[in-house]
């Protein structure tokens, strides 16, 4: 299912999946829990194997809000929050779309949450502080099944399948999960930069992650 926004939300339900043909070869570097605070993942280039894969604290997700900020001058489309379960590769994928009509100006900043509900199929994001209309997906179902959360490529099948096309090059920082619909008032407070309850699913301040080929 496709929200045509700015940025494309697809939550498939039904969808197989052959993996069969994905060959993978990398340099894994296993990272412990660490703060990142400050700090920020950096996309030099683009591949289609470079990535990090970020470990969730919690897979029982009835609902959902994922937050994060990215930088690139990039003028095509690219992902920016990729989830799979074994089943379903585009189980919950937040992607920039190229041209847009928001001001996704390059060489700048962007805030960008996501909140999503499975009893209600309600999907809404926001955008540098300015909520976007609420959208409905239908057919949507808890997401329990072993995730795998990456950012810097798109999944096209489950941990894999990358594309070259789809990569992000640039930066990304502040990225937090909860296992539920955060407030506009927190989502607000996450967008200025002020104190928020970090994310209970992915916290940058406590983050298990693995970087995988040569994002810094």
């Amino acid at each position: 299912m496709l929200v045509p926004l700015l940025f494309i939300i697809i939550i498939i339900i039904n969808q197989s999946i052959n993996q069969s043909n994905f060959i993978y070869k990398a340099l894994f570097i296993p990272k412990a829990s660490q703060n990142l605070s400050g700090k920020m993942f950096v996309f030099p280039q683009e591949t289609n194997t470079a990535h990090v894969k970020l470990i969730p604290a919690n897979v029982n997700l009835q609902s959902l809000t994922v937050c994060h900020r990215s930088f690139t001058d990039l003028k095509r489309d690219h992902s920016l929050f990729s989830l799979s379960s074994p089943s379903h590769h585009n189980e919950f994928l937040v992607f920039m779309s190229w041209p847009s009509s928001l001001d996704y100006a390059p060489n700048k900043w962007h805030s960008i949450c996501t909140t999503w509900n499975s009893s209600s199929g309600l999907v809404q994001m926001w955008f540098n502080g300015q909520p976007l209309v609420i959208k409905y997906i239908p057919f949507t179902l808890p997401l329990t099944t072993n995730p795998i959360i990456i950012v810097g490529q798109e999944q096209d099948s489950h941990g894999g399948g990358f594309a070259i096309n789809q990569c992000l090059v640039g930066m990304m920082c502040d990225v937090h999960m909860w296992n539920y619909e955060v407030s506009p008032c927190e989502i607000l407070k996450y967008m200025k930069g002020e104190g928020v309850t970090p994310g209970n699913v992915l916290n940058w301040a406590a983050l298990n992650y693995q970087s995988i080929g040569n994002p810094d």
